[in-house]
């Protein structure tokens, strides 16, 4: 049976029991066995031998009664989330009220969990839908658009490229999103990821595809740039359902992340931008361990597959790329380490 002891226990099971069932005075057991008179009381009190939890019974809290009626009606009339209710509370009830208080406020009051207080409509549940299994070789692709720094003269767009089973990330800036430089991304892609990519889906902008015309929407033709690289590299083009993004949401939710360093750093310049991003995507494919990849990185899952299914990849994987020999973005990323500001962000 596996005993778990508190770090600073002095006595053991076994001492314990010797403790509760001897009629010696508590003096002399506490000689005998090395410890302090109260600790012999404490365990001659109890019936079992097992430590108990060192969380205080009665934890410190600055809301009173009222409040924390106040607390969980917020909670419970305008669902909002908690760092929004806790803005609410400092700055219209109480201005000491500290976050994990009032996180164990809304513990106390079973109402810590938004999803159980949003009416669910009656009748049968739909189940929810999950991505199958895949190996690595399916791409999510899309580009988003960078604010214009200080020393620009236009704005960049950042291009995006994420692996379905590996969650894997390529990106690189670029001055504009026509489908020239669409189909530039693809061409350095292709170089620079370590599997062969078999299928790649985008959205149905005119720089990844001519679906939509002046006339209307139509088939492909393909014969747009962007769908002749991926023929001749043999990638089967896909393209989302329109005004259905989210299809395509495991490279919009990296696009989040990509928006929470936008909103959270201040940028000098250009270059300031181009090596955050660059120091992220390092970070993200090689330091970040992921739910979805059984807690692993990306760059640790890739290296996985490529032990058991090594005919799906045609270079080595490695932690760290080579010399920049293309002068994209991407292949210059390098061990750098982050500021605290941003590593406390995005590890959190």
């Amino acid at each position: 049976m596996e005993i778990r002891l508190h770090a600073n226990a002095t006595t053991t099971p076994k001492i314990r029991k010797q403790i509760q069932e001897s009629t010696l005075p508590n003096s002399h057991l506490a000689a005998q066995f090395g410890v302090t008179v109260d600790t012999i009381r404490r365990w001659k009190g109890r019936n079992d031998t097992q430590d108990h939890s060192h969380t205080p019974h009665h934890l410190p809290t600055t809301l009173t009664p009222e409040q924390e009626i106040v607390a969980v009606e917020l909670r419970r009339t305008f669902l909002l989330p908690l760092d929004d209710l806790l803005i609410v509370m400092r700055e219209f009830v109480n201005s000491d009220v500290s976050r994990s208080g009032l996180d164990r406020c809304l513990r106390r009051h079973k109402v810590s969990r938004l999803r159980d207080l949003i009416p669910q409509p009656e009748g049968e549940k739909k189940p929810v839908k999950t991505f199958k299994d895949y190996e690595p070789g399916y791409i999510h692709v899309d580009y988003k658009y960078l604010p214009q720094m200080p020393d620009e003269s236009s704005r960049r767009y950042l291009f995006v490229a994420i692996d379905r089973a590996s969650r894997w990330v390529y990106l690189e800036l670029c001055p504009d999103k026509s489908a020239k430089t669409a189909t530039g991304f693809l061409k350095r892609l292709t170089a620079k990821v370590p599997f062969k990519i078999v299928k790649l889906l985008s959205d149905n902008d005119k720089c990844f595809t001519d679906r939509f015309s002046a006339e209307g929407e139509r088939q492909p033709t393909g014969k747009h740039l962007f769908d002749v690289e991926c023929a001749r590299h043999g990638i089967e083009h896909r393209l989302i359902k329109p005004r259905t993004p989210q299809t395509n949401g495991m490279v919009e939710r990296f696009n989040g992340r990509i928006a929470d360093i936008l909103t959270t750093t201040r940028f000098d310049s250009r270059q300031d931008l181009a090596a955050t991003l660059t120091r992220y995507a390092w970070l993200y494919n090689q330091q970040i361990p992921q739910k979805a990849l059984n807690h692993k990185t990306p760059v640790a899952t890739l290296k996985a597959w490529q032990l058991t299914h090594p005919h799906l990849f045609h270079k080595q994987v490695r932690n760290h790329p080579g010399p920049n020999t293309n002068g994209s973005l991407a292949s210059c990323i390098m061990p750098v380490v982050l500021s605290p500001f941003v590593l406390a962000t995005f590890c959190a």
